[in-house]
């Protein structure tokens, strides 16, 4: 082969490679987070592979619930891969720590956290950023309503010691006192503690007539296990940070009977025919389960679904306006990814704006109860 030859060669592969998109992707597949972050992960595989007729890569790394391994990833992930986007992460600590170094890079962010601290208030630093998971105050405010369609006149609140807690007791200590709710304790644990017998006590001489417990995945079921164990008998609400089967297994008995918000999906078959969101719901487990068995479908693989939906909503756009792997095209994948109307995903309907980088309204949500060891809707 002549030198020219090869070099024509060489450099249509670069360009080749130029044209595949490479999405990131940091998940917490370990560590306390990580009964979200393995069905987020496995889910990853079942994105597509080519959207607008180009190429597409995931590079997936594990941040093992550490806000400083996820920050590492996505330096990585972008200095080293060529990234045009990162997908992550699991938890609102580790999508806060990652959020600096995507703004400083001009890469789009699309974290799979609850917390709606993500994305708001809007700023430059959260121009870049986008969520898939249901807002916090989003979720808050049927969590309330229940409570009031309950009779509840006094709650007692119990969450991580985190930026997870401590946005949950926030939005629903703002829309609780709007709705004339009484909070009577505000209790914090660790993600990884193994006793919060001092807070419950605490709780119970309060005397509420609920509790909400502020966590997310596992570590969630301790305070209602613990509550359980000291006799309470109210009422007790989780956040939709548990809704998997880890929750449930874990939990066993001593979560029966909590009250929850989650996204149509967990509920998927038994949502009525004129769901909105049943069909895009239904495609979302219909896949997992073909890939996992029937059964192991969870909310969080939901939310990696879900910035494949706004993938795929965006990319097409994005690609009239530049190449992958320039700047250019991070940045027309930003304001792409902005753009997005109507697209349904397992969760809810999308519609993005400057201003509301999530973009779920009321049909993202429903209520459900713990009901020998599965979610059960309730109407």
């Amino acid at each position: 082969m002549s030198k020219k030859l090869a070099l024509a060669v060489l450099a249509a592969f670069s360009s080749a490679v130029l044209a595949d998109i490479n999405v990131g992707v940091s998940v917490s597949a370990t560590g306390p987070a990580a009964s979200l972050g393995i069905p987020e992960k496995n889910t990853i595989a079942l994105l597509p592979t080519s959207i607008g007729g180009e190429k597409v890569n995931y590079i997936v790394l594990d941040d093992a619930t550490d806000p400083t391994a996820a920050t590492k990833n996505i330096k990585k992930l972008i200095a080293e891969n060529k990234v045009d986007v990162v997908i992550g992460s699991t938890t609102t600590p580790n999508s806060l720590a990652m959020m600096d170094v995507a703004v400083d890079n001009e890469t789009p962010l699309i974290s799979m956290a609850g917390s709606a601290i993500v994305v708001e208030p809007m700023d430059a630093k959260r121009k870049w950023v986008f969520k898939t998971a249901q807002n916090d105050a989003h979720m808050a405010t049927a969590i309330v309503q229940h409570m009031t369609d309950k009779n509840v006149q006094s709650v007692a609140f119990i969450g991580f010691a985190d930026a997870y807690g401590d946005g949950w007791y926030k939005e629903f200590a703002k829309i609780a006192e709007a709705r004339k709710l009484k909070i009577v304790a505000n209790e914090r644990y660790q993600r990884n503690d193994t006793s919060v017998t001092g807070q419950i006590l605490k709780i119970l001489a309060a005397k509420p007539d609920a509790v909400l417990i502020g966590g997310a995945g596992t570590p969630a079921v301790l305070p209602q296990k613990s509550l359980k164990e000291k006799g309470f008998k109210g009422l007790i609400y989780q956040t939709h940070g548990v809704a998997n089967n880890d929750f449930l297994r874990v939990g066993g008995k001593d979560v029966e009977g909590a009250f929850l918000p989650v996204g149509p999906m967990v509920v998927a078959a038994q949502l009525p025919a004129d769901n909105p969101v049943k069909k895009s719901a239904l495609d979302y487990v219909a896949k997992y389960e073909a890939a996992h068995g029937k059964g192991s479908v969870s909310s969080f693989g939901g939310h990696a679904w879900d910035a494949g939906v706004l993938l795929n909503a965006a990319v097409p756009s994005a690609l009239k306006k530049a190449k992958p792997g320039s700047v250019e095209f991070r940045r027309a994948l930003r304001d792409a990814l902005e753009g997005v109307k109507n697209a349904p995903a397992a969760h809810g309907i999308f519609n993005l704006t400057p201003n509301d980088h999530q973009g779920f309204d009321q049909r993202a949500r429903v209520m459900v109860t713990i009901e020998n060891g599965t979610w059960k809707l309730v109407k």
